[in-house]
């Protein structure tokens, strides 16, 4: 054995190993104190780390995870000084993303597409946040290391800076946000979930806690890292601030409907219904040089027999036009349409029905771009231009490129555009217009006619499709809901329209479209809007009289019995 009380020129031989794998793998040096008295374990110094009232431990993924889902609860994160690694930083930031970028997938029904651009945009506010949550840190963080620092609960304040505040600010209104997005998911999927005031009432008081769930989780964990009231009051203005003008200004979002999917599908289901029911076609046109002259003559005929404007009443005139001959419902619309007008809107006399039918040819004139322009030409020299009222209706096929199908083989009908139609109308002169549009695509009619004195709605936005445009169909969804149901009940096309929406959306749903809700489009120029209380009133009253007087009329018999 050797001597500890040896110099140490006498270990000069002596390894590390033989002291135990232990210290061999700590210290190359080893030193055996002698002699000195024990230390008091008080009178030890504090550690850094304690000194400074945190631990600087890195956590793992999951421990991200589940600090940043207690401050959902508005509990302290116990992070203290761990900040996350750069791998960490980039795998939290992704997962959450992903998840609200899965969830937000259930607001679209239907078919969709990943819009990179509706992801992207949004950042910009994340940025912004960054620099504003830096800006409102700084301090408290440089300040890290007071003992002040530890939270009222005895939770040390975080203290893991700009990346620690992101990785807890992207998991914290995580819960909140999946379940507005499961909330938004049912006003697609289940309408008349929401339908009546107290269920409206409902989903706009859950949408409102929510929201305000969402930024209280964000207020409360940027409080924890900034420490400073007031510092804390502006970030939250500035942050409240940035995300209402995102929402309010940038509303892309990072699913769409996929529209050819959609178009597809529909095609496809309309095609295997037609083909179940094998539904009868309309006979084709036997085209004949007599039946040419006919059109002729019926055409002047029907344009001597419209009624001539009334000095001081705000007349209606119709021009209904159905161009497309291979499906009835068109026929059965169109027709539908034109006795409405004469029935509920005193146009007896001053409708012009355009329609192609190999059964109507004798009847009605032919529904061709030609006749649509010549009768609006006719109902401008019978009406009075600056002050009465065209309603336009239109309902056939629609295209992607806004075009109106036609076909009435074998004649050759060109199909009707929105700039053919706005260009008739600007050059006849009629200023005050009332023009519904019944197909696949029609939003894309609104920008070409819309004007100060126009009153345009269409059955579809521009890049849905409608419904109820098929053989099997009696009337379709727009022209059904607006005109034969909620027109019968009202005088104003604005409120027809808002209350026929809903319905339209209830019955796609009821009838399992799959491309999506078509979305009906309106839009009311300001200078029609006093011309159509006008009418209405004038409608209204006239209604209210005959009813007034058939009252009277039934009861006189009944005053005078014994």
């Amino acid at each position: 054995m050797k001597d500890l009380n040896a110099s140490s020129s006498t270990w000069a031989d002596t390894l590390p190993s033989q002291w135990g794998p232990e210290l061999a793998e700590t210290q190359s040096e080893v030193e055996v104190p002698l002699n000195r008295p024990p230390q008091d374990p008080a009178q030890q110094p504090p550690a850094p780390e304690a000194a400074n009232g945190a631990t600087a431990a890195r956590l793992s993924l999951w421990g991200w995870m589940r600090e940043g889902l207690r401050a959902a609860l508005f509990l302290p994160p116990r992070t203290a000084a761990a900040a996350p690694t750069p791998w960490q930083l980039l795998v939290l930031s992704l997962v959450s993303a992903g998840l609200l970028v899965a969830a937000s997938r259930l607001e679209v029904a239907g078919p969709a597409q990943f819009n990179l651009r509706g992801w992207l945009t949004p950042m910009w506010s994340g940025l912004v946040l960054l620099w504003l949550a830096w800006w409102a840190m700084a301090p408290a963080q440089r300040a890290a290391a007071s003992p002040a620092a530890v939270a009222s609960a005895g939770v040390p304040a975080p203290t893991g800076g700009l990346a620690a505040w992101y990785v807890l600010t992207a998991w914290a209104p995580l819960a909140p946000l999946l379940v507005l997005y499961a909330l938004m998911a049912t006003a697609v999927h289940r309408p008349g979930l929401w339908d009546g005031t107290v269920a409206a009432i409902v989903f706009w008081v859950a949408y409102g806690v929510l929201m305000l769930w969402v930024l209280a989780t964000l207020v409360v964990v940027s409080a924890r890292f900034i420490q400073s009231r007031w510092r804390t009051a502006a970030f939250s203005v500035a942050m409240a601030a940035v995300i209402g003008v995102g929402m309010w200004q940038f509303q892309d979002q990072p699913w769409e409907p996929d529209v050819q999917a959609m178009v597809d599908a529909s095609a496809e289901t309309a095609a295997a219904a037609a083909d179940e029911a094998q539904a009868p076609e309309p006979v084709p046109l036997a085209l004949t040089q007599a039946m040419f002259e006919e059109q002729q003559t019926l055409w002047q005929q029907q344009v001597d027999a419209l009624a001539p404007e009334r000095p001081g009443v705000v007349d209606v005139y119709g021009l209904v036009f159905a161009p497309y001959a291979d499906e009835n419902v068109f026929r059965r619309e169109s027709t539908m349409v034109s006795s409405l007008l004469q029935e509920r809107f005193d146009a007896q006399g001053r409708v012009l029905h355009l329609l192609n039918h190999a059964e109507t040819a004798d009847t009605h004139a032919w529904a061709t771009p030609e006749n649509l322009q010549r009768a609006i030409t006719a109902l401008a020299a019978r009406m009075d231009r600056e002050h009465d009222l065209l309603v336009v209706y239109l309902t056939s096929h629609g295209a992607r490129d806004h075009a109106l199908a036609a076909s009435h083989w074998p004649l050759q009908v060109a199909p009707a555009t929105p700039e053919m139609l706005r260009a008739a109308l600007d050059a006849a002169g009629i200023r005050h217009r009332v023009i519904a549009v019944s197909a696949c695509f029609s939003g894309g009619w609104i920008e070409p006619l819309a004007t100060d004195s126009t009153l345009i709605m269409t059955a579809a936005d521009a890049t849905h499709t409608s419904y109820g445009c098929g053989r099997l169909s009696e009337l379709t969804f727009f022209g059904r809901a607006v005109f034969h149901e909620q027109l019968r009940q009202t005088h104003s096309f604005t409120e027809a329209f808002a209350k026929a929406v809903p319905l339209i959306q209830q019955r796609e749903v009821e009838a399992g479209k799959a491309d999506g809700f078509s979305n009906p489009q309106i839009r009311v120029g300001k200078q029609i809007t006093p011309v159509l209380e006008v009418l209405e009133q004038r409608l209204q009253t006239a209604q209210v009289e005959p009813e007034a007087s058939g009252s009277n009329v039934a009861v006189a018999p009944a005053s005078r019995a014994p």
